[in-house]
């Protein structure tokens, strides 16, 4: 029995869309197949911590005493050439006198010593040291000290610190000191308050 060339064609057509319809091809890996992993990528480095701040100490000048009761200074106090004029570099100094007589309520009088070099004639040179002796109490007064508590005095160049030889000799003579006159109404050091001859009171820092 012969097939028909119709019925043959069908036959190969039905297989041929059966094949297509079961398999599935692939190119390249299998589909089951996991693609590998990425490789690991290194993190970049942290910056580098920044170094703790650490805030700059300013060392405070201070003043001392020493054991004849006078208030050493850090620095001089400064005047005009020549005049009672305070300069501004002075402020720093004369607030720690401040500092100290608020600090000590015990010490009831501060004599206030102006002293000069050897130039100029002697007169001169006491009603110079008075003047600045006055100008620094005023400065203390102004800032509350009570006036009672201070004692002007002017020494003019009665009582030079080194001989006045030269410039640098002359600079440590021209000063202005603090001293302790006065302890709870008892004098220091078996002076009076304003600290004898050759000493000229200045003023009355009240007045």
């Amino acid at each position: 029995m012969r097939t028909s060339p119709i019925r043959l064609l069908s036959a190969l057509l039905a297989v041929t869309t059966l094949g297509a319809a079961g398999c599935k091809v692939t190119v390249g890996k299998p589909a089951d197949e996991p693609a590998p992993a990425p490789a690991p990528v290194d993190p970049a480095p942290a910056p580098p911590a920044p170094a703790p701040f650490k805030p700059k100490l300013k060392t405070k000048m201070s003043y001392t005493v020493n054991a004849k009761g006078e208030v050493e200074l850090p620095g001089p106090i400064r005047f005009k050439k020549g005049t009672a004029t305070l300069l501004p570099e002075s402020d720093e100094f004369l607030e720690m006198v401040r500092e100290y007589l608020t600090a000590r309520t015990e010490v009831t009088k501060l004599r206030i010593e102006g002293h000069t070099d050897t130039d100029g004639d002697d007169a001169s040179n006491f009603d110079l040291s008075k003047r600045r002796a006055m100008a620094v109490t005023g400065w203390l007064v102004a800032k509350g000290i009570d006036c009672k508590r201070l004692v002007p005095v002017g020494f003019g160049e009665k009582k030079l610190l080194v001989p006045d030889d030269d410039e640098e000799a002359k600079a440590k003579n021209r000063r202005v000191m603090f001293v302790r006159a006065e302890v709870d109404g008892t004098a220091e050091g078996g002076l009076p308050v304003d600290g004898g001859e050759p000493g000229q009171l200045a003023g009355h820092p009240c007045d």
